[in-house]
């Protein structure tokens, strides 16, 4: 299946997308920008020269991927969330040498109006809360909420909250996918 591209979009040349995709109204891709297979793109999303975003990415309306932000396989970002790339921007003084790298890595969430500080790297599954600002890196599975975002639980594949504590070590299973999760010493993991 090839790749749905709505007319008023813009995909510079040399843009990489990949099949499935589908890019919606008022988007632009800019040309060294590499998007993968199943991703949705939704209205007024901007996709900067050095992103790569992997396959079955969800991005939702009004959405900047600024250059230095890589989202891994299953990634969904939110409606009108922030990515940054300039840790101390100032319009005077330019600083595109300075870029900080974003990772958010497969399967994460990232909820609506949700901003993440650029040079942080999101964990596998993480579950970043409507409005939270992440301005450190996030653990795998973790619930992070709040200004300056801190972690209040755990969260499965499914999207579940887990009925593990903060610390120790502990299992606990998902109530959507009876999948089993093991914490030991402030990790968590999908028990095998």
């Amino acid at each position: 299946m090839s790749s749905v591209t709505h007319p008023t979009a813009i995909i510079d040349e040399g843009a990489s997308i990949g099949e499935g995709t589908r890019i919606w109204h008022w988007v632009h891709v800019c040309a060294k920008a590499r998007i993968g297979n199943d991703c949705s793109l939704g209205q007024n999303v901007f996709v900067g020269n050095d992103v790569c975003i992997g396959n079955n990415v969800k991005i939702q309306n009004n959405v900047s991927v600024y250059d230095a932000v890589t989202l891994e396989d299953d990634v969904f970002c939110g409606p009108s969330m922030v990515f940054t790339n300039v840790y101390n921007p100032r319009s005077a003084v330019p600083r595109k040498d300075e870029y900080r790298r974003t990772l958010v890595k497969r399967g994460a969430t990232i909820g609506a109006n949700a901003t993440i500080v650029c040079g942080v790297t999101l964990g596998e599954y993480a579950f970043i809360a409507a409005g939270a600002v992440v301005n450190k890196d996030v653990k795998s599975y973790a619930l992070m909420a709040g200004v300056p975002a801190i972690q209040i639980g755990w969260m499965s594949k499914h999207g579940e909250r887990l009925a593990l504590p903060m610390l120790g070590n502990s299992t606990a299973t998902c109530t959507a996918s009876g999948q089993i999760y093991r914490l030991v010493d402030g990790v968590v993991m999908l028990d095998s």
